[in-house]
């Protein structure tokens, strides 16, 4: 299993490397430009966060179908929108061999942040004999890894330039003297496809097991999810919380987040970060382990 488990985890890095010069031309843009209709026009796309994944993860797919061929695996993808995880690889000579692949797209809050999440820790993660919300049961999955995309946001004076009709010489239709057949809406003329801005631009991409690039904190405040570290240096390095102790520990917290208590200055209190959990174990020894950077500050 673990040789299985270290030849995936190099091919996915490897794979990865390869991918920012699929996506992206020299200047660092987005390969996508828009959308193109029957009449040549080109419909520039918004830069909105969900448009931009949906379109991010159709644009590579065909080469993780690739990816997945060359290292002798299929893949199998969700049944269901909000199951995990996006892609099960399963290995074609066998089949008991399987593993969870979580692709992950976000923009930088600044040259150093970006952050998403990991997935539940909920039903699925707990009871993991169990396939409610999860293509397999998560004990069936040899490893569950995440592919990171992080990008830049193209800046524009406005938000209706990101959603111009353009027409560029290379495509023009021969019948342009007619009147245009979709509306009346202004068209830009441009020289070349280059010349249309990328809503997105300065891609970095990465993989790692999600143990490795978890933070101790929910990613979001409504749902149970595991939130990742936000550096991204330590994002692509897999520098995260539990990093250094270990998946059976990230696999131990996540399983009790707020769900098991201790007391503190006499009163209960959930369990919602490292040390807490660390010292309810009796395992202050590794505290030492815990990479603070991404934690909860730990409280005097």
């Amino acid at each position: 299993m673990e040789k299985y488990r270290t030849d995936f985890e190099k091919g996915l890095n490897e794979f990865v490397d390869e991918l920012k010069k699929y996506v992206s031309t020299d200047t660092g843009d987005w390969t996508i430009k828009g959308f193109i209709d029957i009449y040549k026009n080109i419909y520039t796309i918004s830069s909105d966060t969900k448009i931009v994944s949906k379109i991010l993860e159709i644009h590579i797919f065909p080469e993780i179908l690739r990816f997945a061929e060359k290292i002798g695996y299929k893949i199998i993808l969700a049944e269901h929108q909000n199951w995990y995880p996006d892609l099960t690889f399963v290995h074609k000579q066998n089949e008991k061999i399987k593993f969870a692949l979580d692709l992950k797209t976000t923009f930088r809050r600044n040259n150093s942040t970006a952050g998403f999440t990991l997935g539940s820790h909920g039903a699925y993660f707990k009871e993991r004999d169990k396939d409610k919300n999860i293509q397999f049961p998560y004990n069936q999955y040899a490893g569950h890894y995440c592919l990171g995309i992080i990008y830049t946001r193209a800046d524009f004076d406005n938000d209706l330039a990101e959603t111009e009709i353009c027409q560029v010489n290379e495509l023009q239709e021969q019948y342009r003297d007619k009147p245009d057949p979709i509306f009346d809406r202004k068209i830009t003329k441009l020289e070349h496809l280059k010349s249309i801005t990328s809503v997105i631009k300065d891609f970095d991409f990465f993989a790692a097991p999600k143990w490795k690039i978890a933070s101790d904190r929910q990613g979001s405040g409504n749902t149970a999810n595991i939130g990742s570290i936000n550096d991204i240096d330590d994002l692509k390095s897999g520098n995260g919380v539990f990093s250094k102790l270990g998946e059976k520990l990230f696999d131990e917290y996540w399983m009790n987040y707020g769900s098991a208590t201790m007391i503190k200055e006499g009163k209960s209190v959930k369990i919602t970060n490292i040390w807490d959990f660390l010292e309810f174990k009796g395992r202050t020894d590794l505290f030492d382990k815990v990479v603070s950077k991404g934690a909860k500050r730990r409280k005097k």
